[in-house]
């Protein structure tokens, strides 16, 4: 009877361990990390690119094509060709504007020969006139510009014309829309997308009456023009 409840209580502590060794491997297996033969992982490498934009090419000085006899009047003509590039999405904005001491005259020998700025019918610095409107005998002499772009839609509105009037449509037409130099800085180009050669080309123009009022003493006349262009936000 004791040989006998011993042997049972062996087959007893046997099965208990295999069934203790069998939960332990179960349990490896449920929770220690699978082994293949192969695995992936992925990674995101990252490099930040920045606005920039630079003048590839500008006109440091324009020379009015011609002189103007000082009694008996005449006009003359000059351009500003100015090449801006940009990796901006959003693109860029030009201003001009002339610094000068005296506003309403851009254009000085001194502080007292000078031409008088162009006065568009609107007067304001972006109205804009579609002809040129030439002074009259007794009447001071004039100096505007105009701006056209290379690129469709680029150029301010006030430059932009219907085929009658200036500031509606959507044409850019040679020697039409004519402004007053002004020393606020004024809007010509707003670019909206990136490129590489967005041209634009400012035309000017002095246009003196016979015997202009105040007179033009014989000298040299300058008028500086500021460009700056900014990356659109």
């Amino acid at each position: 009877m004791k040989h006998t409840h011993l042997l049972y209580s062996a087959k007893s502590a046997l099965v208990a361990g295999i069934l203790a060794v069998s939960l332990l491997a179960f349990s490896f297996l449920s929770f220690e990390p699978s082994v293949s033969r192969a695995i992936t992982s992925n990674f995101t490498v990252t490099q930040q690119i920045t606005n920039e934009i630079s003048f590839i090419a500008t006109t440091s000085a324009t020379a009015m094509v011609g002189s103007i006899a000082g009694l008996t009047g005449g006009y003359a003509t000059g351009t500003n060709r100015t090449v801006v590039n940009t990796n901006n999405a959003t693109g860029y904005n030009m201003t001009i504007a002339f610094p000068t001491t005296t506003s309403g005259r851009a254009m000085q020998a001194s502080s007292t020969s000078y031409i008088d700025d162009y006065l568009p019918v609107g007067g304001a610095a972006t109205s804009t006139d579609f002809s040129w409107i030439d002074p009259t005998s007794g009447n001071p002499a004039r100096f505007g510009y105009t701006v056209r772009a290379s690129s469709t839609g680029e150029v301010s509105s006030f430059f932009m014309n219907n085929g009658s009037a200036c500031n509606a449509g959507s044409t850019e037409t040679n020697d039409r829309c004519w402004a007053r130099p002004s020393t606020t800085a004024v809007m010509i180009i707003n670019s909206s997308t990136p490129n590489s050669s967005s041209t634009s080309t400012i035309k000017f123009k002095v246009a003196v009456p016979s015997n202009p009022n105040p007179a033009l003493p014989a000298a040299f006349y300058y008028a500086t023009g500021t460009l700056t262009a900014i990356v659109n936000p």
